[in-house]
């Protein structure tokens, strides 16, 4: 009886030499490897003869091995070893239950083919803070982060952040303040830091995704969102019409998405009308859609120098004890066009990515915010926690709460996390 047996070259040598037939054996088998062709297994018909004197690594045939098995004369198995509890354990009954949920976390195996939510750098927005410098500047409330230089240290920053992975990142300008007014016109000069820096990095990394920052505060000598009027009402329609001009002037130099932070009535209608009146269909809007009057921004404002110079944002930005208002905000962002609802802050307000994630089918984004990096970084430094371990554990925390993308600051630190290459 012959059958298909998988031969190496090394067995169908072997065989050959047991029964003394050379190459007449298989006739002009292409199993033989010729001098200089390549080794590879091959499939062949053989008569049960060959099949026979081809045998295990103990010795034994496979004819041999099956008769043993149709006897019942199997080996010994390795012996059952279970391991003993401490001393002093208590001998009890085992409580009575069908599910015991931890079976399915007893191994690395099981977990890691049982887990529900998975990261990758493909996750993360990598924000950049830029200045008209040549030199870098470092941050003095986040460690790790710098002021970078438009033309240089920029495109250093975004060459390390794609070589680990990360191709999205979002513009953050230090404006002068000479150029600074309180109608924020340098917003929309289409020679300014922002639209210069669009254009040179989609001239050297064309592939990538830039959003920019859509409000006034950078450009404002006031330090506010908006236009703001004599008596301090930070004014909505005519706030609006500047953050037009303004998202109208990044498309223009290359912006993929436009991101307006402002939290003005009306402005993601109103974008999406003047980018589509200026040809600008493609490109698309991430509104900071449920975006809180929070304490998390501190380092932040010192990053770009944007403080309010009175007063606060809470007249347009979120109540942090506020849940339902989200909904009425992703109602109204939703029906405008939108293309991406983002949350802010991030970790803080788990609960309202949640809530944003049940509600909606768009995209949701988290800001880990500049307050969250930089406890993180301090409590690393302080060595009372594992700074990389509750990095990769708050932004899993993000993604499983609904977020399809996470703007932070670890991005490049954590995309080297998961390439195996440590935090870089």
């Amino acid at each position: 009886m012959a059958s298909t047996v998988s031969f190496s070259p090394a067995n169908v040598q072997m065989l050959q030499a047991r029964s003394g037939h050379g190459h007449a054996a298989f006739g002009s088998c292409s199993a033989v490897p010729r001098a200089g062709s390549r080794l590879r297994s091959t499939a062949v018909r053989v008569s049960s003869e060959q099949e026979a004197a081809v045998r295990a690594p103990s010795g034994r045939t496979i004819e041999e091995c099956e008769a043993d098995a149709v006897a019942g004369k199997f080996p010994a198995p390795p012996p059952l070893v279970r391991p003993k509890a401490p001393e002093g354990t208590p001998q009890i009954r085992p409580l009575d239950m069908t599910k015991r949920p931890r079976r399915n976390r007893k191994s690395p195996a099981l977990r890691a083919a049982f887990q529900e939510t998975s990261i990758s750098p493909a996750n993360f927005v990598l924000p950049l803070f830029i200045h008209e410098g040549e030199d870098d500047a470092p941050i003095g409330a986040m460690p790790g982060c710098y002021r970078l230089g438009w033309r240089h240290g920029l495109l250093d920053e975004v060459y390390k952040a794609r070589d680990v992975g990360v191709n999205s990142f979002v513009l953050f300008p230090k404006v002068p303040d000479a150029l600074k007014s309180p109608t924020g016109d340098e917003a929309y000069n289409d020679n300014g830091l922002v639209p210069r820096t669009i254009r040179l990095l989609k001239d050297k990394f064309p592939d990538i995704v830039i959003y920019t920052d859509v409000a006034l505060d950078p450009y404002s000598s006031d330090g506010h969102d908006g236009i703001v009027r004599e008596d301090g009402v930070i004014m909505n329609d005519e706030t609006v019409y500047q953050l037009c001009k303004q998202a109208v002037s990044q498309a223009r130099a290359g912006a993929d998405v436009v991101s307006p932070s402002d939290m003005m009535d009306g402005r993601v209608g109103a974008l999406r009308s003047a980018l589509d009146a200026e040809g600008f269909h493609d490109v698309s809007i991430m509104s900071y859609t449920a975006k809180y009057a929070s304490s998390f921004y501190g380092p932040f404002r010192e990053a770009l120098d944007s403080n309010p110079r009175f007063g606060d944002k809470k007249t347009y930005q979120m109540n942090p004890a506020n849940y339902r208002e989200a909904l009425i905000e992703t109602a109204a962002d939703e029906a405008e066009g939108a293309d991406i609802l983002l949350v802010k802050p991030g970790l803080p307000y788990l609960d309202i990515i949640r809530l944003l994630r049940d509600n909606s089918a768009l995209p949701i984004a988290a800001y880990q915010v500049s307050g969250e990096y930089s406890m993180i970084k301090a409590g690393g430094a302080l060595g009372m926690i594992d700074e990389q371990k509750v990095m990769m554990e708050s932004l899993m925390c993000l993604r499983r709460a609904g977020a399809d993308i996470i703007l932070t600051y670890f991005a490049r630190q954590a995309a080297g996390v998961l390439c195996g290459m440590g935090s870089k």
